[in-house]
């Protein structure tokens, strides 16, 4: 599986805490093994980001990313609730 990183993601992937940083590749690696690992929490989003999925990093922190090809997903943004607005 190939994952591409919007610029936006990257942007707001290099304001993040060290320690959120950590969390973030620890959870890219399971979601590298199962996209649908329970611990990643997987969802499909609906509404006007009905096109795309996210998983959870931890309790505050999300990514959002789209299935865009058979081996590719795209990551989209990352950050906390707000960047479902």
């Amino acid at each position: 599986m190939k994952i591409f990183y919007s610029p936006e993601f990257l942007r707001k992937y290099k304001q993040l805490p060290g320690d959120v940083k950590e969390k973030v590749e620890k959870k890219e690696n399971v979601f590298r093994g199962n996209p649908f690992d329970s611990r990643l929490k997987t969802h499909k989003l609906k509404g006007r980001l009905s096109e795309f999925w996210a998983f959870s990093i931890d309790f505050n922190y999300r990514v959002i990313f789209k299935f865009e090809g058979k081996d590719m997903i795209r990551f989209y943004s990352i950050g906390g609730h707000s960047i479902y607005l």
